[in-house]
C-alpha cells in the first residue's frame, strides 16, 4: 500500500476510535428516577433500556422482537411459556436466570400498592412457575393476549443487587441490569453518565462512555449540538428542523412517531379546577359531562391549522388514540371538522351561549412545540366563546400535579404499540385492581367500552382483536372521551459523523447511534 493511502487510513482509524470512545447526546426532558419499577413516563423509560432490558422489545417500527425472552408462546388459554436467553449476565457478573424474572414482576406489583406506576402491567399474572433456569410459565385468571407486550414494560433487575428503595437505584447500588451500559452517575437534572456493557447479549456497543445530558429548553439544546457540546440531541422543534436540514455538519433522521397528543377533559367532579363562568363564579355544574360541549371543543380546534402552522408539517391529524402503524388503529375513523358556527350551536344548546373560562394546562418542554400548542388551540376555543387561560409547566412537576388531579383540562401525549393497550390505559375506567385506567386524568367511565377493551385483551385470535380494537376505537373517539389532535413526526439532528435508525417509539438509544 503506498505511504500516502497507508497514513489515510491509519487516520481514519485513529479518528473512529477517538470518535467511538464517548458519545453525548443532548436529551429534551428530565429523567425523575433510575428505579424501573416507580414512575412511569418516557424519559426515565429511555434511561432504563440503556441499563435494563426486558423480555421482550420493540424495533424500530414498533414491532415486538425478542428481548431476553428468545421466544414466547399460548400453552393455553390461561398459560404463557417464555424460553430465556441462555448465557446472560449482569453488569455485576451474576448470571440472569428465571428467578430475576419473577422478582422484578413481584417488585413491579409490589410497588404499585405505593405508587408505583408499572403494576397495571403485571396485574392479569395471578401465578408464576419456574420450570427451569430459563423457562417460566405465567398463568392469568382469564384468557389474555396481551401478556408478551406488556412484558415490555417490566425491566428485569438482579434479584441479588436490588432492594427496595429508589435511592439505592438512584445512587447505582442496586442498578444493576443487563443492558448495554451500566450507570456511572446520576446527577438528577443535569446529566446521567454511563459505561459500557462489554459482555451485552446484543453485542458491544460502540461507545465506551456515553453522557445523556438534561437539556430540555429548546434553544439551549440545539445550541449545545451547534457549539459541540453534544454529538446528537433529539425532539428537535419544527421551526428548527429545516435551518439543521441545511447545516452541512449535520444529519438528521426522522420518523412518524406513534405518540398521540390530545386533550383530556375532567368528566368526574360537580366542580373543574379551573373552569368558571367569564365573571369567575363556578359554573356550577361540570360542562364536560355533557357530550355537546366536548363536541363543540373538538369541533373548535383546526388541527390541520395546528399541523401547518405550528409543527411545520411535521404531524398528522389525529382521529385515532393511535398512530396510522399501529395495531388496531381504526382507518374509518375521520378527523373532527373544524367548524366554528357548529362549536357555537352546540355550546348554546348545552346551556353556555355566552360561553364559559377555562384552564388549559400543558408541558412546556416534554411534546414537541407544547406550549405553542396550548397556545394556539387557547385562541381558537376564542373564537367559539370559551376564554381560555394557558398555564405551563417543566414536565416532571406537570405530570407530578397532573397526577394528583389538579388540572381540569390538559395536554397529553402517548405513543403506543397496541390501541387495546392505550385505550386501557386512557379511557378505561380506573380500576386499580385490573390495571386499567391508570391514565385516565379525566376519570372517563364507559361500562359498554371496558366490556370492548376488556373483550379485545382476552381475544388471542389477531384478526378478531384487531377487530374489537377498532370498534373500541370508534366508541371512545364518538363519544369524546378525549380530544385528539396530531400524531407527532420525530426529529433527531447528529454530527455528519454518525447515524442513527429513528424510531417510531420516539426513543433515543446511544447503542442505535453508530460512527457513520
Amino acid at each position: 500500500m503506498p505511504l500516502r493511502r497507508l497514513l489515510v487510513a491509519v487516520i481514519a482509524v485513529l479518528a473512529l476510535g477517538a470518535h467511538a470512545a464517548e458519545l453525548r447526546i443532548g436529551m429534551s426532558a428530565d429523567v425523575t428516577s433510575i428505579d424501573p419499577h416507580q414512575v412511569n413516563v418516557a424519559p426515565n423509560n429511555a434511561v432504563g433500556w440503556h441499563i435494563y432490558d426486558a423480555l421482550t422489545h420493540v424495533d424500530a417500527d414498533a414491532r415486538l422482537v425478542p428481548g431476553l425472552a428468545l421466544a414466547w408462546r399460548a400453552l393455553d388459554e390461561t398459560t404463557w411459556e417464555f424460553k430465556l436467553r441462555p448465557g446472560v449476565k449482569f453488569h455485576d457478573g451474576s448470571d440472569f436466570t428465571a428467578a430475576d424474572v419473577v422478582f422484578s414482576i413481584e417488585r413491579a406489583n409490589e410497588l404499585g400498592k405505593s405508587g408505583g406506576q408499572y403494576a397495571s402491567f403485571v396485574k392479569p399474572i395471578v401465578s408464576t412457575r419456574i420450570v427451569d433456569a430459563h423457562t417460566i410459565r405465567f398463568k392469568t385468571a382469564a384468557a389474555y393476549a396481551m401478556l408478551p407486550y406488556d412484558l415490555n414494560s417490566i425491566f428485569i433487575v438482579s434479584k441479588k443487587a436490588a432492594g427496595a428503595k429508589s435511592e439505592d437505584f438512584n445512587a447505582g447500588k442496586a442498578a444493576i441490569g443487563t443492558g448495554p451500559f451500566k450507570l456511572a452517575r446520576f446527577a438528577r437534572g443535569d446529566r446521567v453518565e454511563l459505561t459500557v456493557n462489554e459482555r451485552y447479549w446484543g453485542g458491544r456497543p460502540p461507545w465506551e462512555r456515553v453522557t445523556l445530558r438534561i437539556l430540555p429548553d429548546d434553544k439551549s439544546r440545539i445550541a449545545a449540538l451547534l457549539a459541540g457540546d453534544v454529538d446528537a440531541i433529539e425532539n428537535i422543534p419544527s421551526a428548527d428542523v429545516v435551518r439543521l436540514k441545511s447545516n452541512s455538519a449535520l444529519r438528521l433522521a426522522q420518523k412518524v412517531s406513534w405518540r398521540t397528543l390530545f386533550f383530556t377533559l375532567d368528566q368526574y367532579r360537580d366542580n373543574v379546577p379551573g373552569a368558571s363562568d367569564k365573571a369567575g363564579r363556578p359554573l356550577g355544574k361540570n360542562p364536560f359531562k355533557d357530550i355537546r360541549v366536548r363536541t363543540a371543543i373538538a369541533k373548535a380546534i383546526n388541527r390541520q391549522a395546528i399541523v401547518q402552522r405550528v409543527m411545520q408539517g411535521l404531524a398528522l391529524p389525529a382521529s385515532n388514540l393511535v398512530a396510522p402503524p399501529v395495531f388496531g388503529y381504526n382507518a374509518a375513523l375521520k378527523t373532527v371538522d373544524y367548524d366554528v358556527d357548529g362549536a357555537k350551536r352546540l355550546l348554546a344548546a348545552a346551556g353556555y351561549a355566552d360561553g364559559f373560562a377555562l384552564t388549559l394546562a400543558a408541558p412546556n418542554n416534554r411534546y414537541v412545540n407544547d406550549d405553542q400548542i396550548a397556545q394556539v388551540a387557547a385562541q381558537m376555543l376564542a373564537r367559539v366563546g370559551i376564554r381560555v387561560q394557558v398555564v405551563t409547566l417543566p414536565a416532571a412537576a406537570y405530570f407530578t400535579k397532573a397526577r394528583n388531579g389538579e388540572f381540569g383540562f390538559a395536554l397529553l401525549g402517548w405513543g403506543s404499540f397496541d390501541a387495546d393497550l392505550a385505550l386501557r390505559a386512557l379511557v378505561a375506567t380506573a380500576n386499580p385492581e385490573k390495571g386499567y385506567g391508570t391514565w385516565n386524568w379525566g376519570h372517563y367511565a364507559n361500562p359498554s367500552l371496558d366490556r370492548l377493551i376488556e373483550q379485545g385483551l382476552t381475544t388471542v385470535q389477531e384478526n378478531e382483536r384487531a377487530r374489537l380494537a377498532e370498534q373500541a376505537m370508534a366508541q371512545a373517539m364518538q363519544d369524546y372521551a378525549v380530544i385528539p389532535l396530531h400524531h407527532q413526526i420525530a426529529s433527531w439532528a447528529m454530527k455528519k459523523g454518525l447515524r442513527y435508525e429513528a424510531r417510531t417509539d420516539e426513543y433515543t438509544f446511544a447503542h442505535r447511534f453508530h460512527p457513520q
